[in-house]
């Protein structure tokens, strides 16, 4: 076979699975400047399924919301979310900069079946259908039929010009993780997307196998002769070689190098 019928190496890809509210884009960008050649392919993802992809293997890694199954996926947690509630913008709570669960008593609270919350109790009235999807239940929210309790990036994600929101400060809050398959050990690419979301630089080498430096022309020509005759590389001092007599100088005591020891001749 010759060399143009070689099939070119197509390069290894990373793929990494996001659910809807996160925003990736700032952690692409440093990868696609730190290894241009290997491709990042995104994945978006329901909330609620992106652990089973995970496991699957349809990602190597995934930002996604917590709990996740200790047992099957390791995971780093990244940050908290506010939890907001989402208003028409003539409702009374529009006054106030936050809110608490008591303002809400009197609401009929919307609770879709893709809810992120970890409620114990939803406040105030329930609706009398559950709605599908949080994208469902805002548009009930602009027909006036009640609110909805959403962590801030899914209210900006889905926002409306009719629509607006409000911090609930004492509502359960969704935490946002980095999650990918137990593996011993990791594997380099989901190290080195580890390294990038925990802010390490390029030059930073935790996480990863280290190259040893590679010395240069003059070090290995200089480490060639100090190799020779078994030399440790250092020099002798200039001065202080070392003879045969043992004694600094190289000529033994009280004579010439190479000289016989004898009377002194006569003048």
């Amino acid at each position: 076979m010759t060399g143009s019928d070689t099939p070119s190496a197509k390069p290894s890809s990373f793929r990494l699975a996001y659910v809807p509210g996160v925003t990736p884009t700032k952690w692409v960008r440093v990868w696609n400047e730190r290894l241009p050649a290997t491709p990042l392919e995104l994945v978006q993802v329901p909330a609620a399924e992106a652990s089973r992809l995970l496991a699957d293997g349809g990602a190597e890694a995934g930002l996604v919301r917590l709990p996740v199954d200790r047992d099957v996926l390791s995971a780093i947690p990244l940050y908290t979310e506010t939890t907001v509630v989402v208003i028409p913008k003539d409702h009374v709570a529009t006054a106030a900069e936050d809110v608490t669960l008591a303002d809400l008593a009197d609401e009929i609270v919307l609770h879709p079946l893709d809810d992120l919350l970890d409620w114990e109790k939803l406040p105030g009235s329930p609706a009398i259908e559950r709605p599908a999807t949080t994208a469902d239940a805002i548009e009930l929210v602009a027909a006036g039929v009640g609110v909805l309790l959403v962590p801030q990036s899914l209210a900006r994600l889905h926002h409306r010009k009719d629509l607006t929101y409000r911090p609930v400060l004492d509502a359960p809050e969704s935490r946002v993780a980095l999650s990918w398959p137990q593996e011993e050990p990791t594997p380099d690419l989901v190290e080195e997307f580890i390294g990038i979301v925990r802010g390490r630089t390029v030059n930073s080498t935790r996480g990863r196998a280290v190259t040893p430096p590679q010395p240069s022309a003059k070090e290995k020509a200089k480490a060639k002769r100090a190799g020779t005759g078994g030399s440790t590389g250092r020099k002798p001092a200039p001065g202080k070689q070392t003879g045969a007599g043992g004694r600094r100088g190289g000529a033994p005591k009280g004579g010439q190098a190479g000289g016989k020891r004898g009377k002194p001749r006569g003048r």
